[in-house]
């Protein structure tokens, strides 16, 4: 069952499916897609976007944080404001190699990033797990990074090796190879030879810029 929140009825506004089909779409995310992020099944996305039903008002809160607008502008409303200060990024549960902001399925959160830094390239977040980074990155931080192939040495770097999900790490290189370097003593540093490198393969997703905390 789908009802419009009470307060728009009373304004005479209705959400139209048009607009709905027309914001996802304008994010590049298919139906399929969508009904993941919202955990809700591909049919109650169909029959929005057909007005044959309405998003309940959870969904609707989702949907506006989902697109970073406000519920106003869900339901077609021109609203006067001061542009966001920012631009939101997906934060990824682990980065699968080859499609770091394409892995829709992995989305878990987002994050703000600023208007004049989203200039700069292409970023996104990824949710730390374990502690070989540690104390630098604790389990459980989210580290925005930006998408790029190269990085210098000492800087720490998104690097999936042989097909596996990327992981964290400072990267050295040398005419012999590279080194992926914990922080963490208690694990091992790894290095790879220039013909790994090509063959396992051994990729650089990304550069870690920023680190986001939670306190407490």
């Amino acid at each position: 069952m789908y009802n419009i929140d009470i307060n728009y009825i009373k304004r005479g506004d209705i959400m139209t499916g048009e607009h709905l089909r027309e914001l996802r779409k304008s994010r590049k995310i298919t139906q399929v897609q969508l009904a993941k992020m919202l955990n809700v099944q591909q049919s109650s996305i169909s029959a929005w976007e057909n007005d044959t039903a309405k998003p309940d008002f959870d969904n609707q809160r989702k949907l506006s944080e989902l697109y970073g607008i406000t519920i106003d502008e869900l339901f077609g409303r021109q609203v006067s404001h001061v542009p966001s200060a920012g631009t939101k990024i997906p934060v990824l549960g682990r980065v699968q190699a080859g499609i770091p902001t394409n892995a829709i399925s992995e989305i878990i959160d987002y994050k703000e990033i600023p208007a004049d830094m989203a200039t700069r390239g292409e970023y996104f977040g990824l949710l730390v797990r374990g502690d070989s980074m540690s104390p630098d990155l604790k389990d459980g931080d989210v580290v925005i990074v930006r998408c790029q192939e190269n990085v210098k040495n000492g800087e720490m770097a998104i690097v999936a090796v042989n097909g596996d999900s990327a992981t964290v790490k400072k990267v050295y290189k040398s005419p012999q190879g590279v080194t992926l370097v914990p922080i963490n003593p208690a694990y091992d540093t790894k290095m790879f030879t220039n013909e790994e490198i090509m063959r396992l393969p051994v990729e650089i997703r990304g550069k870690v810029v920023e680190l986001r905390r939670k306190i407490g």
